[in-house]
């Protein structure tokens, strides 16, 4: 993992949104023995980079089993569940989504709560979120040049496996092993199992095995197991996926009855739209404001055991005054950790942010210039 390819995670580990991990539930492998045409790793991969699948419809589930403390669902601590706090419980317990795909343009994403659910809807340049819980929606309109849309990993809370099997993969290097495993089954689909195993001993990460889809290249599954464990510290995985186009109907949104709609809009959208890649003055000017956004993070070591080093004010205020921090922390000298089964995060006192998958012990050291 290059220091590059670390920075693009950093998002997904550090609070609020902690790489989304969770525990396996039932074997990987289920019915009768799968055995496929043998398969070198560098032919796997190349199934997965050759996959074409872009319209399905299934039904994703994830379970978190990380070392944090299960958050109220009820009571005066359950109303403070909001902002944050709502992506950290997306890190707790087990969650269940539908998800409907028909192209880059159309996007469905429902994550089913308990009693509630919330629901990211894209259909051409319109987006929705909505969440039934208080029964609030929010609509954007994406700019003419946008290609992708918002992250559903971000956006919605739960990721899809392709786009964390996506993650993992981009962050292959010569400090990871990659291997492939016993033959499986996923949503009834054959699989093989593309094993990424770090070189190191110093992180929190044992194995990453992402469940490719023998006939399609598309990654069904993907599980992460912590160093010393059996069982994995995450499972992400489709338990039911057609493929074909959803009904058009899907992608077609309209807030309930009451609903409070807000409309936001993108950061700059009308200047990001006017902007040309190819105009060496925007690319200056893009290139600026990247430089700009990384100035103080450091990043110390490389692959799976680097540490990520943000300046302080890098913590959001209203995470930090947040009862829940006392919660999920614990103190230390010089700070507080967040300490998970695959990833560590350290609060110093005079503000800086540490993290990585590493041991809650190799962040205070990093803090003290070790």
């Amino acid at each position: 993992m290059t220091p590059r390819t670390f920075t693009k995670w950093l998002p997904a580990i550090v609070i609020p949104a902690v790489i989304a991990v969770g525990a396996l539930a039932v074997p990987l492998t289920a019915g009768a023995a799968v055995d496929l045409p043998d398969k070198t790793p560098e032919q796997v991969l190349a199934l997965v980079g050759t996959s074409t699948v872009d319209a399905l419809s299934g039904t994703i589930e994830q379970t978190s089993e990380l070392g944090l403390p299960e958050l109220p669902t009820t009571g005066p601590s359950a109303s403070a569940n909001t902002g944050a706090a709502s992506a950290l419980e997306l890190l707790t317990g087990s969650h269940t989504g539908r998800v409907y795909l028909n192209g880059p343009d159309n996007i469905r994403l429902q994550v089913l709560d308990n009693l509630a659910e919330r629901d990211l809807v894209r259909n051409g340049s319109d987006v929705w979120l909505y969440n039934s819980k208080d029964n609030s929606a929010a609509h954007l309109t994406l700019p003419a040049k946008d290609a992708e849309g918002p992250d559903a990993t971000t956006e919605g809370g739960m990721a899809t496996p392709e786009q964390l099997a996506a993650k993992f993969l981009s962050a292959v290097d010569p400090s990871t092993t990659v291997s492939v495993g016993t033959d499986g089954s996923v949503a009834g689909r054959s699989v093989y199992d593309l094993v990424l195993t770090p070189k190191t001993t110093g992180t929190l990460v044992g194995a990453v095995s992402i469940s490719v889809d023998s006939q399609t290249g598309l990654p069904l599954a993907v599980e992460v197991t912590a160093r010393g464990q059996e069982k994995p510290a995450f499972r992400l995985a489709f338990t039911e996926i057609s493929l074909g186009a959803p009904d058009a109907s899907l992608f077609t949104f309209s807030p309930p009855a009451g609903a409070s709609v807000t409309e936001q809009a993108l950061p700059d959208a009308a200047a990001l739209a006017q902007k040309d890649p190819a105009d060496p003055a925007d690319h200056a000017t893009q290139k600026a404001e990247a430089e700009k956004f990384l100035a103080g993070v450091t990043i110390s070591g490389t692959g799976w055991d680097a540490v990520v080093e943000l300046p302080a004010g890098s913590v959001p205020a209203d995470l930090s005054s947040s009862p829940l921090l006392g919660q999920l922390t614990t103190a230390v000298t010089g700070g507080r950790v967040i300490s998970t089964a695959l990833v560590s995060v350290l609060l110093t006192d005079d503000g800086r942010v540490f993290a990585g998958a590493v041991p809650g012990e190799r962040l205070q050291a990093a803090a003290v210039g070790g």
